[in-house]
């Protein structure tokens, strides 16, 4: 004998396997009257809500209401079941305890031989968990998750939309384009951890300045478009844009670590800058660079002259392109001198670009195109070559002469470049020892640990280092000496006024006493008179570069200066 609970489905009459349907489904059931009154609940509704059957049996489903709907929602739900027969939908419920849950709900009517209305059957699951998990995942999709403003893709949406109402009621909105200055010094220097910090910190605050109805978002690594919809007057953004650039001035505390920031803005305005989300987020964009190379810290209001500055910019990439291959980049070589025996000792590789139609174009023209276009790498290569095969004719006439080479700091943190110097010094077969590589502070304080080994092996190649332009980035004392450098060159803004402002003069004289007690000798650039070169001889200042000795020069006018050189001829 089998007793029922072994019966197999084709065994037990239709009520029975209906009522173990219910009762072992994961969907919570309610069944009521045609009134409404519970007559059955199952299993899975007390799971869902926290009532048992016996609580809710005779009482109206109504108990279960969340307060979050109102009266027209109920009254429409009820029309579409009396009209259809059925109603789904999300709808938020009241658990037992107080905890609101929503629920994906189905209710059907059933009726009776006659067509009326017996009764009402609610099935439902618990969606609470799910919805949360795709609010999540909305979440995601739209927002920065380090900082919490929107993400490049709902800005992006956002700006479609506001596009769209500002054509149809002829409104002007401006788009701010922020960059923070240097934030990636401070991320070398002193962790990823503090600059996303930082980045969180600095999110906080332009959230604090700005309107309900104006919109930030995190577009790139430090960089924040912010848009100010309806604008009445251009004013109202520059007005932002100050508030920014003074809000984030004042320092920030990281982990027990002051920190100071500053920002570049670029501002683009709706219609007059672009009429399209491209063209306005480019020519923010360029404004925001225009502020950099100003110098950092404020703002800049596109204008139809960077359109202009562009457009000379792309000409001037596409030329910079072919002049390589058609031999039109030359190396000019500036002389050095040593200010005890006035004997030329070295000379510096200067690149000129002489193009056949406009003539020599500046290096500070076309050296910030060749590092941003990614042209510095075989602009360096082939300056590396040409320098020391001339270095190498130099030589069989002058076989102490020393030569120095500006490396680029995007040229020098690449993978390859040791390999690269070392193939071309064994390839043109010259003494590494009479080669000087010249870094700024800038190349090489950012990644200062890493800059060390590198710099460590370039010593061991035997080469010199100078860094380049002292005084005029980090100066900091504390890392400068550890490291492996030889030289320092003090910057010519320094050299310019030293006979005239006793502070320049105080500062070239703390360089060169600094420098020595750090048996590192110096070089002044940029000297022009004797009286100049009176002043660095006297604090003990070891070599001199610049137009009181020579103008660059083309190799054959080098040879031809070096054959001729009599001190005695240097206005004593």
């Amino acid at each position: 004998m089998h007793n029922d609970d072994s019966k197999t489905l084709e065994q037990m009459p239709f009520s029975e396997i209906a009522k173990k349907i219910i009762e072992y489904t994961n969907e919570g059931i309610i069944i009521t009257d045609a009134k409404g009154n519970i007559l059955l609940t199952n299993p899975a509704f007390e799971v869902a809500t926290g009532y048992s059957d016996d609580e809710v049996r005779g009482k109206n489903p109504r108990i279960l209401q969340s307060g979050l709907h109102d009266q027209k929602f109920y009254e429409k739900m009820w029309e579409e079941i009396k009209t259809n027969g059925f109603w789904k939908g999300e709808i938020w419920n009241k658990r037992k305890d107080g905890e609101l849950f929503v629920e994906w709900l189905t209710i059907s009517s059933v009726k009776d031989q006659e067509g009326n209305v017996s009764n009402y059957i609610a099935i439902f699951s618990d969606i609470t968990e799910h919805k949360q998990n795709v609010e999540q995942l909305k979440r995601l999709a739209h927002y920065d998750i380090l900082t919490g403003v929107p993400n490049r893709y709902l800005f992006t949406k956002r700006l479609k939309s506001l596009i769209q109402t500002s054509r149809k009621y002829h409104q002007q909105f401006a788009l701010l384009f922020l960059d923070l200055d240097r934030f990636k010094n401070i991320n070398d220097t002193l962790g990823h951890h503090i600059g996303d910090l930082l980045l969180q910190k600095a999110a906080q605050r332009l959230k604090g300045i700005l309107r309900k109805q104006d919109t930030i978002a995190r577009i790139g690594g430090d960089e924040f478009v912010i848009i100010l919809p309806n604008l009445k007057h251009i004013r109202e953004a520059i007005h932002i844009a100050e508030r920014i650039i003074e809000s984030l001035k004042a320092s920030f505390w990281l982990n027990g670590q002051e920190v100071y920031i500053s920002t570049s803005i670029g501002i683009s305005f709706y219609p007059y800058d672009g009429e399209d989300i491209e063209t306005l987020v480019r020519n923010a964009d360029r404004a925001m660079y225009e502020a950099k190379k100003s110098g950092r810290n404020h703002f800049e209001l596109y204008h139809n002259e960077l359109h202009i500055n562009d457009k000379e910019t792309l000409l001037l990439e596409n030329a910079l392109r072919k002049a390589i291959d058609c031999n039109e980049l030359q190396l000019h070589y500036q002389p050095q001198m040593d200010t005890q025996t006035k004997q030329i000792c070295g000379v510096e590789a200067l690149l000129r670009w002489k193009h056949p139609k406009m003539g020599f174009v500046s290096p500070g023209k076309f050296i910030p195109i060749a590092e941003e276009s990614g042209l510095i790498a075989p602009i360096s290569d082939w300056v590396l070559r040409q320098a020391c095969e001339d270095l190498k004719k130099l030589h069989l006439d002058y076989p102490h002469l020393k030569m120095s080479i500006n490396i680029s700091s995007i040229y020098f943190q690449q993978a390859d470049f040791m390999k690269k110097l070392q193939s071309v010094i064994e390839a043109a077969n010259i003494h590494s020892r009479l080669l000087e590589l010249e870094l700024t502070e800038s190349t090489i304080m950012p990644n200062a640990e890493q800059s060390i080994e590198r710099l460590v092996k370039l010593k061991l190649l035997g080469l010199k280092i100078a860094i380049d332009d002292f005084g005029t980035g980090f100066s900091s004392l504390s890392y400068l000496h550890r490291f492996p450098i030889d030289i320092l060159k003090i910057d010519q803004s320094f050299i310019k006024h030293v006979s005239s402002y006793q502070d320049d003069a105080s500062i070239v004289t703390a360089i060169i006493k600094m420098a020595h007690d750090l048996r590192l000798q110096v070089i002044a650039e940029g000297v022009e008179t004797n009286k100049q070169f009176k002043f660095l001889q006297k604090q003990g200042c070891d070599y001199v570069q610049g137009y009181y000795v020579s103008k660059p020069l083309p190799l054959p006018e080098l040879d031809e200066l070096l054959k001729t050189w009599n001190h005695d001829e240097q206005g004593e």
